[in-house]
């Protein structure tokens, strides 16, 4: 595989399949209900080319093949095992929302993902946000939960999002990065809550008084579903098992049916419960997961051409990518391509080690530590510039848009939000801090 060149045509279904993601709900109405009712044949039709490419002409190809079916089958597992077991969580708060009571949600919201991760926090948090603002609910308040719950606060430890899981796998210890990044992480974290702020309080004042004194009225502190909590934990700690037959999915899976048949129904009708989401997330990202497999493959090939040699070009390199393609596999180029710069530049700091992938990557820590904290807030906080440059950021889309709220469209999160508010804080926070 490492022999054999990439096309970069076979880029083109990735692009024709974000394309179409991005352009189709903006189509004329019939084309728009072609898309909604053949989406699923679509992605696959678009997955199998690439697929049949690989089988047919690139030798390993099916090797290459087997891997992404398998990472697309944890990620399915793991993103919809939470959803359903957050769908048997309901809880409700008392309260207006208020734009401080909403700061300290998203507060509370980027720390827990640390704990449970930024899925985890995702699917059990994102019911609840919707139901505390229901009154004046907007589009921009799923995009910054987006920005802060799905991506931006999971980035201290290798719970929190895929890509530093597979740092700690390859020998960065489980408290390294949030000893390195934690005054990075709270200046991003507390802009972006100002940038919310901004947009809360304008609409908080808009709100009529009586309608915030009615709400406040009937809304009371509740908690159901409390056996979700520890299906919620099994979960959790199931990433941590070994990867032989299919451990972590079993597990995953049967958390997630018993959920499923102990929860109440009435707690699922509270939530308004339906598989709805996760079946849209999960064709899009069949196709996605298939037709990524080119562009990743000519960054492994082509990554050392980049002649990147400043943590801040790690930083947007690997943030661009991870916009738009999986960030776990991009995080893992770029941490391979960071370690082979190093050597380069320090080549005694990696004389008379063992042969082994966490030896290097120790080294790399010792040597170059900047290019490691690039590459992974790189990777962590950009996963929130589209809604599919982080599994739960379609899958919030998707439940949100399922209780009846007005989403921002893939060219108007980026236009609207992305751009103009993410993009400066991000790019701040990298030549502040890199």
């Amino acid at each position: 595989m490492a022999g054999t060149e990439i096309p970069l045509w076979l880029i083109l279904p990735f692009g024709l399949l974000l394309l179409l993601i991005a352009l189709a709900p903006l189509s004329p109405p019939k084309l728009k209900h072609i898309w909604d009712h053949y989406y699923p044949l679509i992605a696959i039709g678009l997955g199998a080319i690439v697929v049949g490419y690989y089988l047919w002409r690139i030798p390993g190809g099916g090797h290459v093949a087997l891997g992404t079916a398998h990472e697309y089958f944890s990620f399915i597992c793991l993103i919809g095992s939470l959803f359903v077991i957050a769908g048997g969580v309901h809880i409700k708060f008392r309260g207006e929302a208020t734009p401080m009571q909403n700061v300290m949600f998203l507060a509370v919201g980027a720390l827990v993902a640390n704990v449970i991760g930024t899925t985890g926090a995702s699917m059990v948090l994102i019911r609840p946000w919707i139901r505390m603002n229901k009154v004046r609910i907007s589009p921009y308040h799923v995009v910054f939960f987006i920005f802060i719950v799905s991506n931006v606060g999971g980035a201290l430890t290798p719970i929190g999002d895929p890509p530093l899981f597979l740092g700690y796998l390859r020998g960065v210890p489980f408290f390294w990065l949030v000893e390195q990044v934690l005054v990075q992480w709270a200046f991003t974290v507390v802009l972006i809550l100002a940038a919310f702020y901004v947009f809360d309080l304008r609409s908080y004042k808009r709100m009529p008084k009586p309608l915030q004194a009615e709400v406040a009225e009937k809304d009371t502190w509740q908690f159901e579903g409390l056996v979700n909590l520890i299906f919620l934990l099994v979960v959790i700690l199931a990433v941590f098992l070994p990867e032989r037959f299919f451990l972590r999915e079993i597990v995953m899976l049967g958390a997630a049916a018993a959920s499923y048949f102990l929860t109440p129904k009435a707690v699922h009708a509270e939530n308004a419960f339906t598989f709805g989401p996760i079946k849209e997330v999960a064709f899009l990202f069949v196709g996605i997961f298939a037709t990524m497999m080119p562009a990743l493959g000519y960054l492994e090939q082509h990554g050392q051409e980049f002649g990147f040699h400043r943590p801040t070009q790690y930083y947007f390199a690997a943030g661009s990518l991870s916009s738009v393609l999986d960030n776990a596999p991009t995080y893992v180029n770029f941490l391979q391509l960071a370690e082979t710069t190093a050597k380069a530049e320090v080549p005694d700091a990696f004389q008379n080690l063992p042969a082994t992938e966490s030896a290097a990557v120790t080294a790399l820590l010792g040597a170059r530590p900047l290019y490691v904290i690039a590459v992974s807030l790189g990777a962590v906080f950009f996963g929130a510039m589209t809604y599919i440059g982080n599994g739960p950021n379609f899958m919030v889309k998707s439940i949100a848009q399922d209780a009846g709220v007005h989403c921002p469209t893939f060219i108007g999160y980026i236009l609207r939000y992305s751009l103009p508010i993410l993009l400066p804080i991000l790019a701040l926070s990298g030549f502040l801090f890199l």
